[in-house]
């Protein structure tokens, strides 16, 4: 061996096959956009993917999702291809995956389990490791089968960075002791949290919600002139950052950015985010980040629609953000798009393409849900100053012989309090 040979000692990449069940009355091309969105979920996870398989059934087999035939066709890929990973589009049962498994010889997982892997390597804070943990574990648990329990000792790699010892995993009762204390950790962490949120309740709330990699990340920066990191990967970020910001009034405000949302993104998963999507519960007003360049952006409304539904958070004012207008072709159709959804704006964030407009947008939706007072305050009430500033927007403010002249804008949901101390 020479002295100067360079040895590349970067882990190979699982090499992997992709599986589609489509029904005989899906739409064939929706079903290829969401075989492609799988290809990217798995290059996420890290592995390389070699071949596609399509199958159209009425409906799935019971046994192992497809056809005997297709099986013998995906097993005589693995051998001459030497695939290490099969992943289905859709979520298989215990019964499916343990059947292929022992057909194929090979690791098998579906759509939810990738998801869940992704989140694993993502996660970063304690918040994030323990959503995500609880989410693998109630994944886990109907699915433990006697070649799931040894899986990271049979194949290693994607997939199998699970949390805790193998021991826990093979243990259904250890297991569900795990989730108890996983929930109970997470209600701890959901109090802290509130306590944070309670120290920002003075300022407008915005939160930017979406389908993943839309640009969410990207338009912080731009709004805040801040550098959240920004990565064109799916599920980059996974914790709620929260900058400051201000509006055309001059209003000290708050944007808070979090996890994106993906077609069938597992309920276990989502209900572990919880608190961290309180975020966007506790916000005035929800900025829908929406990629206007994407063939099926509709389709990934449709999705963020229904997660917040999922979530019970459907009374909130939102601002519909069509972003990447500079990646689209044909800007034909975009005046109806404006029509078709209330309070919306075309932006290019990477390009700072109309954030001055946004903004703009931002201050006039929430100006709609503020009324305005005016308001003497005596000068032996100075001390509540302070929280008429912080809790208001004051417009206008003329010293008097008997007090301080003020009118000032305020929230609807802050009227309570205001009332009691200006009283």
């Amino acid at each position: 061996m020479g002295k100067n040979e360079v040895y590349d000692v970067r882990p190979k990449k699982e090499r992997a096959i992709l599986v589609s069940v489509r029904r005989k009355n899906q739409n064939r091309e929706m079903a290829v956009e969401y075989f492609n969105e799988l290809e990217s979920l798995v290059e996420t996870a890290g592995a390389e993917v070699i071949e596609n398989f399509y199958q159209e059934l009425e409906r799935p087999s019971t046994a192992t999702a497809i056809g005997k035939g297709k099986v013998e066709e995906i097993r005589l890929v693995v051998e001459k291809e030497d695939i290490q990973l099969v992943v289905f589009d859709d979520d298989l049962t215990p019964i499916q995956v343990r059947n292929l498994e022992k057909e194929l010889k090979i690791k098998v997982m579906d759509r939810s389990g990738l998801i869940l892997d992704i989140f694993a390597k993502h996660a970063k804070t304690n918040e994030a490791i323990t959503q995500v943990e609880l989410a693998q574990f109630q994944y886990m648990l109907p699915r433990l089968t006697r070649m799931w329990t040894h899986l990271s000792k049979q194949f290693g790699g994607i997939g199998t960075k699970g949390p805790g010892e193998t021991q826990i995993e093979s243990d259904r009762r250890m297991l569900k002791v795990r989730i108890s204390k996983l929930k109970e950790k997470l209600i701890e962490i959901s109090t802290q949290k509130e306590v944070q949120r309670k120290t920002r309740e003075d300022f407008p709330k915005f939160s930017l919600i979406g389908y993943t990699n839309v640009g969410k990340s990207t338009l912080m920066n731009a709004i805040s002139q801040s550098d959240v990191y920004v990565e064109n990967k799916l599920f980059a970020t996974l914790d709620t950052t929260v900058r400051a910001f201000l509006l055309p009034s001059g209003q000290k405000s708050l944007i808070s950015d979090t996890v994106g949302f993906i077609r069938k993104l597992p309920h276990h998963l989502i209900a572990s985010f919880r608190s961290t999507l309180a975020e966007v519960r506790e916000s005035d007003i929800i900025m829908h980040v929406i990629d206007v360049s994407h063939k099926y952006y509709k389709d990934q409304i449709k999705i963020v629609n229904e997660t917040l539904e999922y979530l019970e958070i459907t009374e909130k004012p939102i601002i519909h953000i069509f972003n990447k207008i500079d990646m689209l072709e044909d800007k034909e159709g975009l005046q109806s798009i404006l029509d078709d959804y209330p309070n919306s704006i075309f932006i290019s964030a990477a390009r700072n393409i109309n954030i001055q407009a946004l903004l703009e947008l931002l201050q006039e939706v929430y100006d709609k849900n503020c009324t305005y007072y005016e308001y003497l305050l005596k000068y032996e009430n100075m001390h509540l100053m302070n929280k008429l500033y912080n809790n208001t927007d004051v417009i206008e403010r003329e010293d008097r012989d008997d007090g301080i002249y003020f009118k000032f804008k305020a929230r609807e949901d802050k009227l309570q309090m205001i009332k009691e101390f200006i009283s």
